[in-house]
């Protein structure tokens, strides 16, 4: 068996030396660990723009291409330090799953109502926590300037989707055209009407323009998109619902995320950014049709409550 190797001793002259460079490296340590600290803890009690650093924050819309968005994308980084990505659907029935799923961070598309049926018929419980605007459904007449004008039994065309459906049946029946069983709410149908002036023929809603410009129907109820498409003139409005009025509240339009996340500081601050006023002067010019709602997490949270109840009622 070898003896075991024998280390030189250290050179006596040379111990202070060791020491100086070994303390040396604990205090550049310490300094940089320090350092360090100071970085992450000066920006937990400020913006993520403060800090240096930039949250990225994914944002599922149906209008992408639309001006305000751009103005808006860039105060979320210039004011609040967050970077937002924009991801565009053109099919409504994407958004709010993929927001489940996680894709999403929050999505802005969808009214309270559209929010309420997806809820209950999907067992979810995603949650309004910012307003942006109602959009008025306009009835339009090309032959006739005021409802009272409209012939008995005149046919009138509304869309025949759940949800825009009962929208119509509100919007005639405030219109003084029917009358609906309770008052109607925001899942009524055509069983739902008691008693009417006109014939009311339900169309897919990419129809209601085309019949009304062939002269198949006296006057119908468009969505703005389609009416935009089919080029229909705001001259030829004969009645739209009031946005501002109680009966509108179902069809605020709203940021929405993950029940977990409602209370999310980044999330409410990106939803109260909509309401800034640069954003605001960008949104009135992309969509003139738009009146701005500005609602708190809290009122649209229990406006929704109610209406998922009308959805489970509907549903029985």
């Amino acid at each position: 068996m070898s003896a075991a190797p024998v280390l030189p001793q250290k050179p006596k002259g040379k111990r202070p030396v060791g020491w100086i460079i070994a303390a040396a490296v604990v205090v550049v340590a310490i300094v940089v660990a320090v350092v360090v600290a100071a970085v992450r803890s000066g920006g937990s009690g400020g913006s993520a723009a403060g800090s240096g650093t930039q949250e990225t924050v994914t944002i599922g819309v149906a209008d992408k291409s639309l001006g305000y968005w751009s103005t808006y994308t860039k105060l979320a980084k210039d004011e609040l330090g967050v970077t937002v990505k924009l991801t565009n659907f053109s099919d409504y029935s994407l958004p709010n799953p993929a927001l489940k799923d996680g894709q999403l961070d929050i999505n802005q598309f969808q009214h309270i109502q559209y929010l309420a049926d997806y809820n209950v018929t999907s067992d979810d419980d995603l949650q309004p926590i910012g307003s942006t605007a109602v959009y008025p459904l306009p009835l339009y007449a090309t032959k006739y300037e005021k409802t009272s004008e409209l012939p008995a039994n005149a046919k009138v065309a509304i869309p025949n989707d759940s949800i825009n459906q009962a929208r119509a049946l509100l919007i005639l029946q405030a219109a003084g055209l029917l009358e609906l069983k309770d008052g109607g709410n925001a899942f009524s149908t055509t069983t739902d009407v008691e008693s009417s002036k006109v014939d009311v023929q339900p169309l897919d809603a990419s129809q209601t323009a085309n019949a009304l410009q062939q002269g198949s129907v006296a006057a119908a109820v468009v969505n703005n998109n389609f009416a935009t498409a089919a080029k229909l003139p705001t001259s030829d409005i004969i009645y739209q619902d009031d946005p501002a009025s109680a009966s509108a509240a179902p069809y605020v339009n709203v940021f929405a995320v993950r029940k977990a996340d409602e209370d999310n500081e980044t999330y409410l601050k990106l939803a109260e950014l909509f309401q800034d006023s640069a954003v605001q002067k960008a949104f009135q010019k992309d969509l003139p049709e738009a009146v701005s709602r500005d609602e708190s997490a809290k009122t649209l949270q229990d406006e929704l409550a109610k209406v998922e109840q009308d959805a489970k009622a509907a549903k029985q």
